[in-house]
Formats: C-alpha cells, structure tokens, sequence
C-alpha cells in the first residue's frame, strides 16, 4: 500500500502540479483511511482490497472521525482526498469500487473572515516601531509584508514565494504564482513598492537576484508560520480581535475593492480564485454592510 500512496503522491506533485503542502494533506487523508479500513477488517488492506470497501465502512470512518472531534470541513477534504485516490487507482492499477460514489460529503458552511479596520492596520505600522525597536530591518520586513498582502491581496505562500528579482525596478505589476501553478498579474501601488525598498536597503543578507524576498532573522526564507507569528505579535500588542489573521488582510483588499465598484470577474482575477464562485462570496459581506447602512439610515427601516 505504501508503494500505491507514493505513486499517487508523485502524480499529484508532477503531473497535477499541486502544491506540497496539498500533497501531504492528501497523504494524511489516505493513510487515515487506510489505517481505519486495517482495523475494520481485522487485517492488512492491499490496494485491491479497496475494491471491496462497501458503503458500511465508509459511513464509519466518517463516523469515527466525527467521534475524534474532526471538524467536517477537515472529514469533507480526506473524503475528497480518498476520492481522489480511487480515481488514480482505477486508471493506473484497474481498482474500481462504486460503493464510493454512494457516499455524500458532510455539509459544510463557507465562511469568510471578517474585514480588519483601515485604521487598525495602520496602527499596526506605530506597533511595528515599537517591538522591533531593536532591530530595524525586522520592523521594515514586517511592515512590507503587512503592505503587500493588504495592498495586492496575496496568499501567504504567495508572498514568501517572491525572489528579489520580482520586485527589482518598482514593478506597476506583479507575476504571482498562484494555487496550481496558475499565474496572474497583480497591479502594485506606491506604498507597496516604497515598503519593500525601505526593507531591502536594510535588510543584511540575501541579496543575489534569485534569493526568497522575505528572511528571517537568522537568514533563511521566512516560513508561512514565522508570518502568522507577525499578525498575531502585533494583534496580541493592540489587542484586536481573534480574526486579525494574514488572511484577514487579503480579505480587506477584497471587500475594500468590491465595496468600491469593483465587478466580480476583475476581482476574482485579482484574487487567483478559479472559481467565481468562491469570489460570490464577498457580495455576502458588502450585502450585510448595504443592510447595515440602511437599517440606521433609511427613515422606514425600523418600522
């Protein structure tokens, strides 16, 4: 079974272009799986034996999973995840098993986080000058990627994946490489730019054209949760709600765009969605904003 899981892992990584940290998710999900279905028989599971899998024991692994306090958006994703497995097995090795089909994923809210306040993120500017006082170059290299995520609205991983080649020049525009190896374009405004520059005229290592943009302090590429660790620091410093998060900030740039006239399809762009659906998603929360205003506005609305 080990062999199966890493051939489809390989397909996932070089044929699918998904990204590794899919890929493992796609790991955990199956060896989940499998490990229940090995202890539901009462013996080693072979991948032929997945053909045999029927509907009983795929409702008690999801069962089981929800007895270990799973959340179902995570039960939904290593359903999804095993799916996928199936698929690659019917096409590579002739495993088939119907009995999966038959199976409907938990339901699952799709929620957005909420909006941070214009005048909290630039708060978080002052903040940033008074915990790294010591270390200058930090102060700067935090504040740019506070500026970059809220003024282009990029993923973490998108931001930490910029070279110093991508923003050599003051580019107007740049090339992000998104989820599945999906590029777009993304405009940048001066304050961005201004941000980064401060940034890399203090910044002491990791110079050369090809080097990660985004350091630590010990000189390696900055990991996805050394950045979280900036959102939280410095709203733990101004004690802003518990949604302050890095994703709140791309978040911000979207309804911020779309509460200024911004059209879904430009957005979605913008964004990297693949689907405008997950872009509809926005119009929930500029609908509650026009709600808002006309509740406390509108000389009716109370009656």
């Amino acid at each position: 079974m080990n062999e199966s899981i890493a051939e489809f892992i390989d397909y996932v990584l070089r044929t699918k272009n998904y990204s590794a940290h899919t890929a493992i998710a796609y790991e955990t999900d199956i060896r989940d799986f499998i490990k229940f279905c090995e202890k539901f028989t009462g013996s080693d599971v072979l991948p032929n034996d997945l053909s045999n899998i029927d509907t009983m024991a795929f409702r008690s692994w999801m069962a089981d999973r929800q007895r270990r306090k799973l959340a179902h958006k995570s039960t939904a994703r290593a359903l999804s995840s095993v799916r996928a497995f199936y698929k690659f097995l019917g096409k590579s090795h002739g495993v088939k098993n119907d009995a999966i089909g038959l199976i409907s994923s938990p339901k699952v809210p799709r929620k957005l986080s909420k909006a941070i306040e214009a005048s909290d993120v630039e708060n978080m500017h002052s903040a940033i000058k008074d915990l790294d006082s010591d270390n200058p170059w930090v102060g700067a290299r935090d504040w740019a990627l506070v500026v970059l995520i809220f003024g282009c609205g990029l993923r973490i991983s998108e931001a930490l994946g910029l070279t110093n080649s991508d923003v050599r020049g003051r580019p107007n525009v740049l090339r992000i490489l998104g989820k599945g190896n999906k590029e777009r374009l993304v405009p940048v405004l001066s304050a961005v730019n201004d941000s980064i520059e401060k940034y890399i005229s203090l910044r002491p290592f990791g110079n050369d054209a090809s080097d990660p943009l985004f350091r630590s302090v010990t000189g390696l590429p900055m990991s996805s949760r050394m950045a979280e660790k900036v959102v939280e620091k410095l709203r733990n410093y101004l004690q802003l709600p518990y949604y302050v998060t890095p994703h709140a900030l791309r978040h911000t740039f979207a309804t911020v765009l779309l509460s200024n006239g911004a059209d879904l399809r430009s957005l979605q762009e913008l964004l990297g969605h693949s689907s405008l659906s997950t872009t509809q998603l926005y119009t929930k929360v500029n609908m509650a904003e026009i709600n808002n205003i006309y509740t406390n506005a509108h000389p009716r609305a109370k009656k």
